[in-house]
């Protein structure tokens, strides 16, 4: 496997103002990566940097693909940023993935047809393609922009808080998509999320971030009660339980 986001000794904030300082960590391609912490922690300031619209205050940051060519972000956004007022059927919606390939106003041709209808295949929302986007269920809407961010024949599938304002059987149907594109299509994937425990017992990789905080590694390694304990600043116990991780508050012992 090949690095292909690095970063060293990053300091990261806006204008003169560091929100996160000694940020060092990579991305190799085939990577199920997971960015977890609470709201306000720099999630987003380090997403940001990844996607190169925000500039490391010192340190590097690169993001470089196998070929030395700039990275393709297929970049899958919180639902609540979409403005579900606009009257685009789904697979409008899907077509814009597909503004790399075509250009913003060249009309789509057979092959962005087709590769839009492989796109909604592969998510399972054929059936979906003629409906109105804003009449969709929140689950379906967020199948709707996977399958835009595959359109754009990412390297590195990126999903901003894919599960957030879901109910269980949602989420998991979403975590368990996500799960398959990393598994059988050997996508790499970035999943930021402030749910520890969607995270957590998917990922192969995890990166904790506080802002006084920064740890990363193997999920076994970083997912412990000491350092939950010490981000959360509570008594924090991680347990096994048929097979799934789950975060108790209150354990009080560290364990794991």
């Amino acid at each position: 496997m090949a690095t292909i986001i690095e970063f060293q000794d990053a300091v990261l904030g806006y204008g003169s103002k560091a929100i996160l300082r000694g940020i060092t960590f990579s991305i190799d391609t085939g990577d199920y990566f997971g960015l977890v912490g609470p709201n306000g922690a720099g999630k987003t300031t380090i997403l940001r940097t990844i996607l190169g619209t925000l500039r490391p205050l010192s340190g590097t940051v690169t993001a470089q693909g196998e070929n030395g060519l700039p990275l393709r972000f297929g970049y899958v956004p919180q639902r609540d940023t979409i403005d579900y007022a606009l009257p685009y059927t789904v697979e409008e919606v899907v077509m814009m993935g597909r503004y790399r390939q075509r250009g913003l106003f060249r009309r789509p041709g057979k092959e962005d047809r087709e590769a839009v209808g492989r796109c909604l295949d592969h998510v399972a929302i054929a059936d979906l393609a003629g409906l109105a986007f804003k009449e969709l269920s929140g689950g379906q809407k967020q199948r709707v922009l996977i399958a835009r961010a595959l359109a754009s024949e990412p390297d590195v599938l990126v999903l901003d808080e894919p599960t957030n304002g879901m109910d269980l059987s949602s989420r998991l149907a979403i975590l368990e998509l996500v799960h398959r594109l990393h598994r059988d299509d050997g996508l790499t994937v970035l999943l930021v999320s402030h749910l520890l425990e969607d995270v957590a017992n998917y990922v192969s990789r995890l990166a904790i971030v506080e802002r006084d905080f920064f740890k990363v590694g193997k999920v076994d390694e970083i997912l412990t009660g000491q350092n939950l304990s010490t981000m959360y600043e509570l008594p924090v116990d991680v347990r096994t339980i048929d097979g799934r991780k789950v975060i108790l508050s209150g354990g009080g012992n560290g364990g794991r």
